[in-house]
């Protein structure tokens, strides 16, 4: 899909499919090669596939060529299942134009493009543009640190201030203890790749500040200063989170392995306990000649309690040793 934001009376107009020769911003979402090549042609840029923009190497994702920008981020995106993943973000900028290439949907982006349809927001160059966007855009990654901060809370909270009730359901809590786990990786995938989103907004950032800084008459420094500002607290805070994710799962496994050793020791008391019957047991079924035993009236009875009582003395003494 193709949008474009023709400059008309100083201000942004959304049109799709108006000449492309005449916008400042042009929003490929999704971009068919009919789009590609026709943006290609009117603007004379070459744009960068889908393949180029996941390129990991910096001299890849930043670079500057005859005053025109190419720049890439991943940036985390929601699918509509629900399902947090991470694709790149391509962004082409000159003084006259910005060329964003993504391949879904981002509120931010979609609330920049309402914004300036309304005329809400006029802005009066291709970089205050790309500021607007890289604003919004942080925006909606505080929110999402903010709401991985709560479920965080949450998770830590259920693992460790609650009480063992020391229930005998030990599957049922394996399994709960399974699903904390689960939902922690989860949590700790999502903070990486919303880490990885803001490390490559800075970068670019700072990228076009060091060499479009008189741009715009230099009016727009102060907003690249703040935008940096705000992206480096957003890592540190997002690298408190991670350790905290680190220690929610290290507790987990922890307690993992406290639960297998509590289901380990009750096999062994079992097995220990089964020892001593089965070696009296063992002993009377020898059939041998001179057993006076055989010869005793009592001699069944003496023979069940002689089990029996094997198999009590070991239970008394695991329980004075605290065993269970």
């Amino acid at each position: 899909m193709l949008n474009v934001f023709p400059a008309q009376h100083d201000s942004l107009t959304k049109q799709v499919g108006a000449p492309v020769s005449a916008t400042m911003w042009i929003d490929l979402v999704g971009p068919t090669d009919a789009e590609i090549a026709e943006v290609e042609a009117a603007t004379g840029f070459r744009l960068p596939s889908i393949d180029a923009l996941r390129e990991i190497k910096s001299s890849s994702r930043l670079r500057y060529q005859h005053g025109v920008f190419y720049l890439s981020t991943p940036l985390a995106v929601r699918h509509p299942d629900a399902i947090d993943t991470q694709l790149p973000v391509g962004f082409v900028l000159s003084q006259t134009h910005l060329i964003t290439i993504r391949f879904a949907a981002l509120t931010a982006f979609d609330d920049v493009s309402e914004r300036l349809a309304d005329g809400r927001e006029t802005p009066g160059s291709s970089l205050e543009i790309l500021l607007l966007l890289c604003e919004e855009s942080v925006d909606r990654i505080a929110d999402l640190l903010e709401q991985a901060a709560g479920d965080l809370n949450g998770l830590t909270s259920r693992i460790f201030r609650t009480d063992d009730p020391g229930s005998p359901h030990a599957a049922r809590e394996n399994r709960i203890l399974r699903r904390q786990l689960r939902n922690v990786g989860r949590l700790g995938d999502k903070l990486s790749e919303i880490r990885d989103g803001l490390q490559g907004l800075g970068r670019a950032l700072t990228y076009i500040g060091q060499h479009a800084g008189d741009w715009s008459g230099g009016t727009l420094g102060s907003r690249l200063t703040n935008l940096d500002r705000d992206i480096r607290s957003l890592i540190e805070y997002e690298e408190r989170l991670a350790g905290k994710v680190q220690f929610a799962m290290d507790a987990l496994v922890g307690l993992t392995g406290i639960a297998q050793n509590d289901i380990v020791k009750i096999l062994t008391i079992i097995s220990l306990v089964g020892i001593p019957p089965t070696l009296v047991a063992g002993i009377y079924g020898m059939n041998f000649k001179n057993m006076p035993e055989y010869d005793w009236a009592w001699g069944y009875p003496y023979g069940w309690a002689m089990i029996i009582l094997s198999a009590i003395v070991p239970l008394i003494w695991f329980k004075l040793r605290g065993w269970f």
